[in-house]
């Protein structure tokens, strides 16, 4: 008698259903789009925060000021250098004192927009918000 050495073709495909079996459990455990999406949406707290840091800071330097383009509806911060119907906060990077850049949303469009929002209420309080956020709201108010 001979012996053959090698694996049966019975062997090679228990061997591939395995492994199959267990990356699947593995991608579904790791959820790359979660994580992505998750990723982005701490991008947008930063920056959403970052806008209200720098508008407030501007307000104290300006005695309590803000800028003449955030009003009371929710209008979309351009982008720096663009003043197409948006709220143009130019006078934050001016001279990069508060912000060196307008912070743009991780998956905004190609346009004038920054992906963010800006208004005041009738308290006169800012809300800056994040509109492109994924499964959550993301805001904030001082």
């Amino acid at each position: 008698m001979k012996h053959k050495i090698g694996f049966t073709l019975l062997e090679v495909l228990l061997a591939v259903a395995a492994v199959t079996i267990l990356s699947g459990i593995v991608i579904l455990a790791i959820n790359p789009n979660k994580q992505l999406a998750d990723a982005r949406n701490a991008q947008r707290r930063i920056d959403v925060n970052t806008i209200l840091n720098a508008v407030y800071q501007y307000a104290i330097d300006k005695k309590g000021t803000i800028p003449t383009s955030i009003t009371t509806t929710a209008t979309p911060i351009c982008r720096s250098g663009f003043v197409d119907n948006c709220a143009d906060l130019a006078v934050l990077t001016l001279g990069q004192e508060y912000l060196t850049d307008i912070p743009i949303d991780p998956s905004s469009p190609l346009g004038s927009s920054s992906g963010y929002t800006v208004m005041k209420n009738i308290n006169n309080r800012i809300i800056v918000g994040a509109p492109l956020a994924e499964g959550v709201l993301i805001n904030a108010t001082r």
